[in-house]
């Protein structure tokens, strides 16, 4: 009888002590507590590529941990997100994604924080003698279908702002999709195509030095960052507005407590006096707010692209 009880004491502290053992463990491993990847879904040199190597540096300060950016170009975004749902749902591994995501990618990711959304800028080569948006629509109209304008892939902000810039002006543009922003660029350096919906960190320091001409925003409002700029609204098509969305995502079931540790530190990072600078200056306005809140903008924006996507049977590859 004596045996057995010993026997069941020492089965039980046993068991309390991998219980202690693994809730001390739970306490300790705060997050990060090593390298964390972000992959961006699009070549090196695009919008959000060059967003991500701002905000980085100095998240991996607060953090004092490294931040790897791993460029994993395809599909418009599709090749990165499914390597990130397939991760661990640790929040070791990230996605910076933009309005290109298509939904039943981003209907699985879980969102951390909307890191800006910003206005593209309707930009043209010199070489097509044209200094308005007026111009432009008259250009199209007289030349359905020779004026070539470039994305980042098929169903992308830059893709979809030049169809619906297409649907509310009643003109005909060819649509010429590459795997980024960066490769469409320069193609449109090289006069390839004529026009890009882009955006402004990707194609404004080309402006500055006159090898590119901007003609407007796509916003509603001016930009705070280039208000010289008019909107498309008030220099010839009222209805027009489309804005392109930046944002964190981690993997399907990463814990709410991690979740809210990114964004909480996003959230820091997007306040710094330098980050506002270098991201303003680059024509990138920065945003911030709950994961909620991306959920939220993510939802309603979806549902603006479907529509114009059903309704002009646009193809997404």
């Amino acid at each position: 009888m004596q045996f057995k009880l010993n026997l069941k004491k020492l089965i039980l502290c046993t068991l309390l002590g991998i219980s202690y053992a693994v809730g001390a463990f739970a306490q300790g491993d705060v997050f990060p507590s090593k390298s964390i990847k972000v992959i961006v879904p699009f070549p090196p040199g695009g919008g959000t590529d060059t967003l991500m190597r701002i905000i980085t540096p100095p998240l991996s300060e607060i953090w004092k941990q490294s931040i790897v950016i791993e460029n994993r170009p395809g599909a418009s975004g599709a090749v990165g997100a499914e390597a990130v749902i397939r991760a661990p749902a640790d929040g070791y591994t990230l996605l910076v994604a933009t309005t290109a995501l298509p939904d039943r990618l981003v209907n699985q990711l879980a969102p951390i924080s909307l890191i800006s959304a910003s206005p593209y800028v309707l930009t043209i080569s010199p070489a097509l003698k044209i200094n308005s948006v007026q111009q432009l629509i008259a250009a199209a109209k007289e030349n359905p279908g020779l004026i070539r304008f470039g994305s980042s892939g098929p169903g992308s902000a830059s893709h979809l702002s030049g169809e619906l810039f297409k649907a509310v002006a009643g003109v005909d543009m060819l649509h010429v999709p590459y795997k980024g922003t960066g490769p469409a660029m320069t193609d449109l350096l090289g006069g390839h195509i004529n026009v890009m919906f882009a955006p402004a960190q990707t194609v404004m320091p080309q402006v500055t030095s006159g090898n590119l001409k901007a003609l407007a925003v796509t916003s509603a409002k001016r930009s705070q960052s280039i208000p010289n700029l008019p909107t498309i609204a008030e220099a010839a098509l009222p209805t027009y507005s489309a804005v392109g969305w930046f944002g964190l995502f981690a993997p399907p079931n990463t814990p709410k407590s991690v979740i809210t540790k990114i964004n909480t530190d996003i959230e820091k990072v997007l306040k710094l006096p330098q980050v506002r600078r270098e991201m303003l200056e680059r024509g990138i306005e920065p945003s911030g707010g709950s994961p909620e809140e991306f959920a939220e903008l993510v939802k309603t924006d979806q549902l603006k692209w479907s529509k114009l996507i059903r309704e002009k049977n646009i193809k997404i590859d």
